[in-house]
């Protein structure tokens, strides 16, 4: 009764729950002579990858509906297919000295389906320039908001070259957040999310440039994958206005805390910091930061418990000099000073990558790039426009997941 019943439904011309009279349900046929390719694959010879990989249908009968192409590694080829099925091009450069298989799904002008499935090989490069890739921060457990960073061996200036390398750049996290890779200069890129990272995430950074061209003599060399992970999200927010600092624990408060800042003319920045590291004991000269020996601002201080935000000697440590003074006035050089046992709470509390915000100071925003990591003062709108993928565009899906190479109409 159910194979009746269908019948009926699909209509005259369908007279069995079988492959008689419907093309779609019969076996694909061999679509060798419908398809034509621009590279001589399956013959044997190796496919210059400097040349994008290309498949036409020979003739105007039939259509391309479908193609897949990946390396031995399981990498895709990203294309593009017409409107018409005439035409599937690849997007993204071909490895050099790399096997690919490519499938490629076809229909006749009746609708019955096709299929061919051929393998070749690259060439290898006859430069021997490479890119090599070098991921931070070091392996290990950081603050939500430890961004990812990215130190090129060669630089890459042009917006094209750096296309290719950025698509060639992956960041996954679970859980999953959006996030972008911003060029800092030609041979540094910083990946960070639109928010923080989640607590407890596992952060995983790798490269698919090995044998990808990048520019005119310039090949994707090696680099080793990263994996980090991330703890509790900790959250120091101190406000100059009123000398405090509040310290949060996954959005609960767990310690307020009196402190200084600096005073005129020393003027704490503003802005999000990420923690650097820790040192249990520094020693602090005026010197350091411009002060004249002998001068009435000069110093040299023991200093414990100092937690480091900026590569220029801002810190948040131990200042019992100043116990007077936290919580009522700001007095120091710049610094986020506390008593002793606070700063040593503080000290135990943190790792890197935590952040460390201050509000409400007279000085200036922390700078995003060279001094420490001052990423996340940069709006999500700017932070993209970093990107030789995304800036300029709309927000939407990531090119990752774009690219993947399941065509795309154009």
């Amino acid at each position: 009764m159910g194979c009746t019943l269908l019948v009926i439904a699909l209509g005259a011309g369908v007279t069995a729950c079988g492959s008689d009279g419907h093309p779609l349900s019969s076996e694909p046929y061999d679509a060798a002579d419908q398809i034509s390719f621009s590279t001589p694959v399956g013959d044997g010879r190796k496919v210059d990858p400097d040349k994008p990989l290309e498949i036409t249908v020979k003739d105007s009968e039939g259509r391309i509906t479908d193609v897949t192409a990946t390396d031995a590694g399981g990498r895709y080829v990203a294309g593009e297919l017409s409107a018409d099925g005439g035409r599937w091009h690849s997007t993204t450069p071909l490895a050099a000295g790399a096997h690919y298989t490519v499938r490629v799904s076809t229909e006749d002008e009746d609708g019955a389906p096709g299929r061919k499935v051929l393998g070749f090989h690259t060439s290898r490069p006859t430069t021997k320039k490479r890119l090599n890739v070098t991921f931070g921060p070091d392996k290990g457990t950081y603050g939500v908001g430890q961004p990812i960073t990215a130190e090129l061996s060669v630089p890459v200036t042009d917006k094209a070259s750096r296309a290719v390398v950025e698509r060639a750049l992956k960041v996954d996290s679970r859980p999953s957040v959006e996030g972008a890779w911003h060029w800092v200069d030609d041979t540094k890129l910083h990946y960070r999310p639109k928010e923080y990272w989640p607590a407890h995430a596992t952060i995983r950074a790798h490269s698919n440039l090995s044998g990808v061209k990048v520019a005119e003599r310039l090949w994707g060399g090696r680099a080793k994958p990263l994996k980090l992970t991330t703890g509790d999200r900790i959250e120091a927010v101190t406000d100059a206005s009123t000398h405090s600092m509040t310290v949060y624990r996954n959005g609960a408060e767990i310690n307020t805390i009196p402190v200084t800042t600096g005073k005129p003319g020393f003027e704490t920045r503003n802005g999000v910091k990420v923690v650097l590291g820790k040192e249990y004991f520094v020693r602090m000269r005026g010197t350091s930061i411009g002060i004249a020996e002998g001068s009435a601002d000069s110093y040299d201080l023991p200093v414990y418990y100092a937690t480091r935000v900026t590569w220029s000697g801002e810190y948040v440590h131990a200042a019992p000099w100043s116990t007077g003074s936290q919580g009522s006035a700001n007095v120091s050089h710049g610094c986020t000073g506390m008593s002793t046992g606070n700063a040593e709470w503080f000290f135990d509390t943190v790792r890197a990558g935590d952040i460390v915000k201050v509000v409400n100071s007279d000085g200036e925003t922390m700078d995003a790039f060279g001094n420490g990591f001052g990423d996340w003062n940069l709006t999500w709108k700017n932070w993209r426009e970093g990107s030789a993928l995304v800036g300029g565009s709309p927000e939407g899906p990531r090119p990752q997941d774009r690219a993947r190479l399941r065509p795309e109409s154009v």
